[in-house]
Protein backbone atom coordinates (compact mmCIF):
# COMPACT_ATOMS: atom_id res chain seq x y z
CA UNK A 1 0.00 0.00 0.00
CA UNK A 2 1.31 3.30 -0.65
CA UNK A 3 1.85 6.12 1.32
CA UNK A 4 -0.51 8.90 2.63
CA UNK A 5 1.95 10.84 0.39
CA UNK A 6 1.47 8.66 -2.30
CA UNK A 7 -2.09 8.23 -3.13
CA UNK A 8 -3.43 8.77 -6.03
CA UNK A 9 -6.71 10.81 -6.80
CA UNK A 10 -9.55 8.93 -8.58
CA UNK A 11 -12.65 9.72 -10.41
CA UNK A 12 -15.01 6.88 -9.48
CA UNK A 13 -17.81 6.50 -12.32
CA UNK A 14 -20.92 4.82 -13.09
CA UNK A 15 -21.16 2.76 -15.66
CA UNK A 16 -25.00 2.37 -16.92
CA UNK A 17 -26.29 5.90 -17.50
CA UNK A 18 -23.31 7.54 -17.03
CA UNK A 19 -20.46 6.13 -18.93
CA UNK A 20 -22.79 4.17 -21.37
CA UNK A 21 -26.40 4.42 -22.22
CA UNK A 22 -28.26 2.56 -19.92
CA UNK A 23 -30.00 -0.90 -21.30
CA UNK A 24 -31.36 -2.28 -18.66
CA UNK A 25 -30.08 -5.36 -17.32
CA UNK A 26 -27.30 -5.22 -19.97
CA UNK A 27 -26.23 -8.69 -21.36
CA UNK A 28 -25.47 -8.21 -25.32
CA UNK A 29 -22.05 -6.65 -25.83
CA UNK A 30 -23.57 -5.54 -28.81
CA UNK A 31 -25.82 -2.89 -26.40
CA UNK A 32 -23.00 -1.49 -25.18
CA UNK A 33 -22.68 2.34 -26.42
CA UNK A 34 -20.61 5.16 -25.04
CA UNK A 35 -22.95 8.25 -24.28
CA UNK A 36 -21.35 11.02 -26.25
CA UNK A 37 -17.89 12.31 -25.20
CA UNK A 38 -17.37 9.89 -22.43
CA UNK A 39 -14.30 8.63 -24.49
CA UNK A 40 -13.03 11.73 -24.27
CA UNK A 41 -13.99 12.53 -20.32
CA UNK A 42 -11.76 9.60 -19.43
CA UNK A 43 -9.18 10.31 -21.17
CA UNK A 44 -8.71 13.90 -19.80
CA UNK A 45 -9.27 13.10 -16.56
CA UNK A 46 -6.57 10.13 -16.90
CA UNK A 47 -4.00 12.93 -18.45
CA UNK A 48 -4.86 15.00 -15.84
CA UNK A 49 -3.36 12.20 -13.46
CA UNK A 50 -6.83 10.79 -11.74
CA UNK A 51 -7.13 7.05 -11.60
CA UNK A 52 -10.90 6.83 -13.42
CA UNK A 53 -12.23 3.94 -12.21
CA UNK A 54 -15.83 2.27 -12.64
CA UNK A 55 -17.92 1.15 -9.31
CA UNK A 56 -21.21 -0.33 -10.34
CA UNK A 57 -24.63 -1.72 -9.19
CA UNK A 58 -25.31 -4.81 -11.50
CA UNK A 59 -28.30 -6.43 -9.27
CA UNK A 60 -29.26 -8.38 -12.20
CA UNK A 61 -26.97 -11.12 -12.09
CA UNK A 62 -28.22 -11.79 -8.22
CA UNK A 63 -31.68 -12.08 -10.19
CA UNK A 64 -30.99 -14.25 -12.41
CA UNK A 65 -31.07 -12.04 -15.40
CA UNK A 66 -27.73 -11.78 -16.65
CA UNK A 67 -24.48 -13.88 -15.61
CA UNK A 68 -20.88 -12.90 -14.68
CA UNK A 69 -19.96 -13.74 -18.39
CA UNK A 70 -22.56 -11.78 -20.03
CA UNK A 71 -21.03 -8.74 -17.57
CA UNK A 72 -17.54 -9.65 -18.69
CA UNK A 73 -18.79 -9.71 -22.27
CA UNK A 74 -20.09 -6.22 -21.84
CA UNK A 75 -17.26 -4.93 -20.15
CA UNK A 76 -15.05 -6.22 -22.62
CA UNK A 77 -16.75 -4.60 -25.62
CA UNK A 78 -16.66 -1.06 -23.28
CA UNK A 79 -12.96 -1.99 -23.04
CA UNK A 80 -12.49 -2.21 -26.77
CA UNK A 81 -14.75 0.91 -27.35
CA UNK A 82 -12.42 3.14 -25.07
CA UNK A 83 -9.07 1.52 -26.64
CA UNK A 84 -10.52 3.00 -30.17
CA UNK A 85 -10.18 6.42 -28.25
CA UNK A 86 -6.71 5.80 -27.03
CA UNK A 87 -7.92 5.17 -23.36
CA UNK A 88 -8.67 2.82 -20.91
CA UNK A 89 -10.38 2.35 -17.26
CA UNK A 90 -8.05 2.03 -14.41
CA UNK A 91 -10.35 -0.17 -12.88
CA UNK A 92 -13.55 -2.38 -12.16
CA UNK A 93 -15.37 -2.85 -9.37
CA UNK A 94 -18.98 -4.41 -9.45
CA UNK A 95 -22.01 -5.64 -6.76
CA UNK A 96 -23.87 -8.46 -7.83
CA UNK A 97 -26.09 -8.31 -5.26
CA UNK A 98 -30.25 -7.73 -4.36
CA UNK A 99 -31.36 -7.02 -0.79
CA UNK A 100 -34.07 -9.03 -1.57
CA UNK A 101 -32.65 -12.25 -3.03
CA UNK A 102 -29.16 -12.04 -2.06
CA UNK A 103 -29.50 -10.55 1.41
CA UNK A 104 -27.50 -7.37 2.85
CA UNK A 105 -24.30 -6.32 1.36
CA UNK A 106 -22.01 -3.84 2.20
CA UNK A 107 -20.79 -3.12 -1.35
CA UNK A 108 -24.27 -2.18 -3.13
CA UNK A 109 -23.81 1.49 -3.93
CA UNK A 110 -24.66 3.58 -2.10
CA UNK A 111 -22.46 1.50 0.79
CA UNK A 112 -19.23 2.54 0.35
CA UNK A 113 -17.51 -0.64 0.70
CA UNK A 114 -16.19 -1.08 -3.09
CA UNK A 115 -15.18 2.62 -2.89
CA UNK A 116 -13.05 1.38 0.19
CA UNK A 117 -11.71 -1.79 -1.58
CA UNK A 118 -10.34 0.19 -4.64
CA UNK A 119 -8.39 2.48 -2.82
CA UNK A 120 -6.92 -0.79 -0.72
CA UNK A 121 -6.01 -1.90 -4.13
CA UNK A 122 -5.39 1.08 -6.47
CA UNK A 123 -3.58 3.08 -3.77
CA UNK A 124 -6.51 5.93 -4.05
CA UNK A 125 -6.93 8.62 -1.56
CA UNK A 126 -10.97 9.09 -1.26
CA UNK A 127 -10.59 12.51 0.04
CA UNK A 128 -9.15 13.97 -2.47
CA UNK A 129 -11.17 11.44 -5.10
CA UNK A 130 -15.09 12.74 -7.10
CA UNK A 131 -17.65 10.49 -7.03
CA UNK A 132 -19.74 10.90 -10.31
CA UNK A 133 -23.14 9.01 -11.53
CA UNK A 134 -26.58 10.00 -12.69
CA UNK A 135 -28.16 8.97 -9.24
CA UNK A 136 -27.81 9.80 -5.99
CA UNK A 137 -27.46 6.58 -4.86
CA UNK A 138 -24.01 6.22 -7.19
CA UNK A 139 -22.64 9.52 -5.58
CA UNK A 140 -23.33 9.16 -2.02
CA UNK A 141 -20.52 7.43 -0.52
CA UNK A 142 -18.34 10.46 -1.03
CA UNK A 143 -20.76 11.83 2.12
CA UNK A 144 -19.17 9.57 4.29
CA UNK A 145 -15.89 9.30 2.46
CA UNK A 146 -15.01 12.67 2.27
CA UNK A 147 -14.76 12.67 -1.55
CA UNK A 148 -16.49 15.17 -3.63
CA UNK A 149 -20.15 13.97 -5.27
CA UNK A 150 -21.20 15.03 -8.55
CA UNK A 151 -24.49 14.39 -9.61
CA UNK A 152 -25.47 14.36 -13.74
CA UNK A 153 -28.87 16.14 -14.70
CA UNK A 154 -30.64 13.04 -15.72
CA UNK A 155 -32.14 11.98 -12.43
CA UNK A 156 -30.97 15.03 -10.24
CA UNK A 157 -34.90 16.07 -10.26
CA UNK A 158 -36.16 12.86 -9.23
CA UNK A 159 -33.91 12.32 -5.99
CA UNK A 160 -33.28 13.66 -2.46
CA UNK A 161 -30.60 15.15 -2.31
CA UNK A 162 -28.56 17.53 -0.11
CA UNK A 163 -28.68 20.77 -1.43
CA UNK A 164 -24.81 21.54 -1.79
CA UNK A 165 -24.08 19.07 -4.21
CA UNK A 166 -23.46 19.94 -7.63
CA UNK A 167 -25.44 19.15 -10.75
CA UNK A 168 -24.08 19.06 -14.36
CA UNK A 169 -25.60 18.05 -17.40
CA UNK A 170 -23.46 15.45 -18.81
CA UNK A 171 -19.54 13.13 -17.80
CA UNK A 172 -17.96 15.77 -20.29
CA UNK A 173 -19.35 18.73 -18.21
CA UNK A 174 -18.41 16.56 -15.16
CA UNK A 175 -14.73 16.64 -16.65
CA UNK A 176 -14.85 20.19 -16.58
CA UNK A 177 -16.01 20.51 -13.26
CA UNK A 178 -13.65 18.32 -11.60
CA UNK A 179 -10.44 19.72 -13.57
CA UNK A 180 -11.76 23.57 -12.65
CA UNK A 181 -11.74 22.27 -9.02
CA UNK A 182 -8.44 20.72 -9.47
CA UNK A 183 -6.82 23.80 -10.94
CA UNK A 184 -8.51 25.83 -7.95
CA UNK A 185 -8.67 23.72 -5.07
CA UNK A 186 -10.28 26.48 -2.92
CA UNK A 187 -13.30 26.90 -4.54
CA UNK A 188 -16.36 26.55 -2.58
CA UNK A 189 -18.11 23.08 -2.69
CA UNK A 190 -21.26 23.90 -2.68
CA UNK A 191 -20.84 26.39 -5.76
CA UNK A 192 -23.02 25.29 -8.80
CA UNK A 193 -20.86 24.47 -11.88
CA UNK A 194 -21.24 26.57 -14.81
CA UNK A 195 -21.25 25.10 -18.30
CA UNK A 196 -23.05 25.84 -21.77
CA UNK A 197 -23.24 21.44 -22.41
CA UNK A 198 -26.77 20.48 -23.59
CA UNK A 199 -26.92 16.78 -23.00
CA UNK A 200 -25.97 14.08 -20.71
CA UNK A 201 -28.61 3.12 -14.47
CA UNK A 202 -27.25 0.39 -12.69
CA UNK A 203 -29.67 -1.86 -11.30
Amino acid sequence: MPSARNLKAAVFLDRDGTLIYDRHYLKDPAGVELVPGAAEAVRRLRGAGFAVVVVTNQSGIGRGFLTWDDFRATQARLDELLAAHGTRLDGVYVCPHHPGVTGPCDCRKPAPGLFRRAAAELGLDLAQSFFVGDRWRDVEAAEVLGGTPVLLALQAEEVMRPPHIPVVSDLGAATDYILTRRAAPDKRAGEEPQTEREEGGDS
